[in-house]
């Protein structure tokens, strides 16, 4: 018998995007400005995220991204609800703040807040807000996915939106 031997095609894998290329790539794209709440036995925490988006409607889905070396990652971590707050055009020192520095204590403080179906903080006056159960978690890079089941819907009629586009805060009227 004659051995076969099968020759292999080598693949070369292309060059990845330098990752200030990418950022500025990124920055191109509009997106809604949303603070992100939750509450449980991990404690009381929100942050400033562009990175959500629909993921499908049946059961209605929102994904949302979570750098893990964020301040608030271990409260995210240990809790399973959160909910979504879509800003509106009037909110964007609320965004600076959920966004900086400032302690839990001074971003809950700015603001207005309900309890939500699965007790994650809702903002009064949002544009619209999503109470959510997080139904999956999946680790890319340095993010968490949170793959997040919308439990229930609060929208406002009469307001605009708040999206940042190319590094800075931008108007959308209602």
């Amino acid at each position: 018998m004659k051995a076969q031997h099968q020759l292999r095609e080598v693949v070369t894998m292309p060059p990845r995007v330098d990752k200030q290329r990418f950022r500025d790539a990124m920055s191109t794209l509009a997106a809604a400005v949303n603070v992100v709440t939750t509450d449980g036995p991990g404690g009381r925490a929100g942050f400033t995220a562009t990175a959500v988006c629909s993921v499908c409607d049946e059961p209605p889905t929102l994904l949302v991204c979570l750098n893990r070396g964020a301040s608030v990652y271990d409260v995210f971590n240990r809790n399973d609800v959160l909910c979504v707050n879509t800003l509106t055009d009037a909110q964007s020192d609320l965004s600076n703040l959920f966004g900086g520095k400032s302690s839990i204590e001074e971003r809950f403080a700015a603001a207005r807040w309900d309890q939500s179906v699965t007790g994650a903080p809702v903002l009064e006056g949002a544009l619209v807000s999503f109470d959510c159960i997080i139904s999956e978690r999946v680790n890319v890079g340095t993010h968490d996915i949170l793959f997040c089941e919308v439990t229930s819907v609060r929208q406002s009629e009469e307001a605009g939106s708040l999206v940042y586009f190319n590094r800075g805060y931008h108007q959308l009227g209602s």
